[in-house]
């Protein structure tokens, strides 16, 4: 399901949004907004995939917003000014809603959301099958899917592999997390990387894999949770 927020400095309109997502399982609306500062603070801690936006505000143009984003997302510009349409499309805006806009017309963009969304994380999940790794004076290529967690030690991090021998290797969480593909492994500590797929369960800020537990920590606990969607506790 695609996560979304919105942001307008008309209530009314964000009402109209509101009640036009619970209509449809393809997206969650997880925030609406007057204020785009606040809104840019929540997206700086909390990552949506989708961005319903007003052209036209008060503090701020939605054009001048967009260029704030700290990560690319997809959006949809709502506005009652068609003149900016162009402008919108040559930023790459999955679709521009006219106000008023009915449900179909808002459903017609959503579904272009919902398409461009799916082929962009099977194109994440194809991309990245392998990784290569220096360890044992040699580069050794590891299959993505065969890592069941990754452990810092000192200046070293193991790599335990399933069926395998663990890999230890002389390379930076922070390096490696840049060669494994995105969302699919997260940081829940400064001495661990997991993979989001063998996750089995979550209690009492404990991971759980198949054959290990994991402490989630403080740092990484409120990204994690948003993730997993699941509540910080």
């Amino acid at each position: 399901m695609i996560e979304a927020i919105a942001i307008d400095d008309e209530p009314p309109a964000l009402r109209i949004i509101e009640e036009f997502c619970a209509k449809t399982d393809l997206v969650k609306l997880n925030k609406t907004f007057t204020n785009p500062t606040a809104a840019l603070k929540y997206l700086k801690k909390f990552p949506a995939d989708l961005l319903f936006i007003d052209i036209q505000m008060p503090s701020i143009t939605g054009i001048q917003f967009l260029k704030l984003l700290p990560r690319k997302m997809m959006f949809v510009f709502t506005t009652a000014h068609d003149q900016y349409a162009l402008e919108g499309f040559n930023l790459n805006a999955i679709d521009f809603l006219k106000k008023p806009f009915s449900y179909q017309r808002f459903l017609q963009a959503l579904t272009k959301a919902n398409d461009y969304h799916k082929l962009f994380l099977q194109k994440e999940t194809t991309d990245v099958q392998h990784i290569f790794i220096r360890a044992d004076y040699s580069l050794m290529k590891l299959a993505c899917k065969d890592i069941r967690y990754i452990e810092g030690l000192d200046d070293f991090l193991k790599i335990h592999l399933l069926n395998q021998k663990t890999i230890v290797a002389r390379i930076t969480m922070k390096a490696l997390l840049e060669k494994l593909p995105a969302n699919e492994f997260v940081r829940v500590h400064r001495s661990f990387i997991v993979p989001m797929s063998k996750i089995q369960n979550v209690r009492n800020k404990v991971i759980y894999l198949p054959d290990a537990a994991i402490p989630i920590g403080i740092k990484y606990r409120t990204d994690f949770f948003a993730l997993f969607k699941r509540p910080v506790s």
